[in-house]
Order: C-alpha cells, then sequence, then structure tokens
C-alpha cells in the first residue's frame, strides 16, 4: 500500500511533498482520508486521481478539512476523487466495521491496541466502553470472548452504525448499545459492575476518571488512554504514571503501561492498565 502510494504520486509531487502526504492519511475500507499542506492545495485534484489511479481497492479519497473536534469528536472531510461518499465498509480482526467518517469518530491506528485488549480479556467478563464510538473495541473483543460489554457513546450517528455492526458481526447477546454521556449512564446504572473499564479518548481520560472508578468492581481494571507531550517514549510512560497518581482516588496497582502512537512532534498517545482496589 505505501509503495503503491508513493509510485502514484511520484509524478505528481516532489520527494519531499510525498513524505508530507504520506506521513498524514488514513485508508479505512475503501476510502482515503488525506492532509494536504496549504501549500499544496492547488494540488489537491491530481494528488486524488493519483491516489485512485494507484492505490487498490481505494474508490474515494477525501481531504482533511478541519481536526477533530467537539463532543462528537468529528473531523471535517472534503471530497476531492472517485465515488463522492462517506460511508464504507472497514475490515480489522475477522471483523466488519460500517464507518461513516463524515459522522463519526474512526481511527484504524488503533487496530493493534484493540487486539492487544481483547487478548487481555477473559470469559464471562463485564466490560464497560466509555468512549465507544461504532463499537470497535466492542467488536474485536466480542468476537473473541463470550462476555457482556456495555458500549456507551454521546455521538447519535456512533449508536446507530454500532447497531449495524452488531447485526453484522451477529455478535447481538455480547454487547449493549447506549447512547448518552458515560458520566450519566455510570451514575444511574453502572456502578460498581464492571470487571473491565475502556477509556479510548485521551482528551477526557482526567475528566472522567473518577467515573470509570465508579463503575469498576473492586479488583477491576481500568484501561486510560492519555495524550502526553514529552521528549520520548519513556519519559512520556512516566508522566502518565504522575497523572494517575494526581488524579486517582482509590488505591491502584499500575499494570502496564505502552505508547500506543505518536500523534504529533514530541506528543503520545499512552495507554495505562491500572488494578483498583475498592475494600
Amino acid at each position: 500500500m505505501v509503495k503503491m502510494l508513493k509510485k502514484g504520486l511520484s509524478g505528481v509531487l516532489s520527494d519531499k511533498e510525498i513524505n508530507e502526504v504520506y506521513s498524514a492519511f488514513d485508508i479505512i475500507g475503501d476510502i482515503v482520508i488525506i492532509k494536504i499542506p496549504e501549500t499544496m492545495k492547488d494540488k489537491k485534484e491530481l494528488i486524488g486521481e493519483s491516489i485512485i489511479s494507484n492505490v487498490k481497492p481505494v474508490r474515494t479519497v477525501l481531504m482533511q478539512s478541519s481536526p477533530v473536534q467537539g463532543d462528537f469528536r468529528v473531523r471535517g472531510v472534503e471530497y476531492i476523487a472517485g465515488e463522492n461518499k462517506t460511508t464504507t465498509i472497514y475490515k480489522e480482526h475477522n471483523c466488519k466495521f460500517k464507518v461513516d467518517v463524515s459522522k463519526v469518530y474512526f481511527s484504524p491506528r488503533l487496530s493493534t491496541e484493540r487486539d492487544r485488549i481483547a487478548n487481555l480479556v477473559n470469559d464471562d467478563e463485564v466490560i464497560v466502553n466509555m468512549f465507544a464510538g461504532i463499537g470497535t473495541f466492542s467488536v474485536v473483543i466480542a468476537k473473541k470472548h463470550r462476555c457482556k460489554i456495555y458500549n456507551i457513546d454521546i455521538n447519535p450517528d456512533a449508536y446507530y452504525l454500532c447497531n449495524e455492526n452488531i447485526k453484522l458481526n451477529k455478535i447481538n447477546e455480547c454487547i449493549i448499545p447506549i447512547l448518552g454521556d458515560a458520566k450519566e449512564v455510570i451514575e444511574k446504572k453502572l456502578k460498581n459492575k464492571a470487571d473491565r473499564v475502556l477509556m479510548p479518548l485521551p482528551e477526557k481520560a482526567a475528566e472522567y476518571l473518577e467515573h470509570a472508578i465508579m463503575s469498576t468492581k473492586n479488583r477491576g481494571i481500568i484501561h486510560y488512554f492519555t495524550h502526553v507531550h514529552s521528549n520520548s517514549k519513556k519519559e512520556s510512560m512516566k508522566i502518565c504514571a504522575d497523572e494517575l497518581v494526581n488524579n486517582m482516588s482509590v488505591k491502584y496497582e499500575l499494570l502496564a503501561s505502552r505508547v500506543v502512537r505518536a500523534v504529533g512532534p514530541r506528543f503520545y498517545q499512552v495507554v495505562a492498565d491500572v488494578r483498583v482496589f475498592k475494600n
């Protein structure tokens, strides 16, 4: 895929421009979403057509027109080549996901992390996925384990697509989609329910940590995602650990931490696996 992209752009862009474009694109199903620097905007149609011609099975190229923003975590996209659409089917870990990239947040770059957490889960666990989106973490887990997963998201489009993805993967008995804010849902119905809590929204990790704790059983596990500015991966994990020290209201054990990915210069997404003690 990388070779096809670079080959396709070689007649349109310089080597330096190709590297800039390559570092900022996602392939989701048969849709490419690409960030194009302001200095190259006049070449956007050429870039789009080159991708369509050379990168299979891509059928649509969209340009990201605004950053991920708002309570629904949606990024603006602009059509530039191929089929004019925003919905696709994305495949990962023997699962299929219907995604509308204009209405929900979705990142293929969390594929390894979704598989890692799924492999930590045991059968018969109760899991609360606090910022679940279209159900990607939940479906990957449910495909591997017999468990109950409360899939919470505040975005109505994400809630709708989660229901669609449950049907698509034939796992109706495992996942319970819930439309609403995770704080309110946990306070009303999910106190002390979870063996495991997922918090895959780094921007709100500290703000929602107390409710993750509220949802967790004694000795339950929280997967706490956060963003960290640091000079190295090692330093970023230490900063994450310090953040937990400042925000945890109960005794806990740090089981593991890892850098999920770089999200910018000296800017990392980090996850900490934390066991909570409430007795």
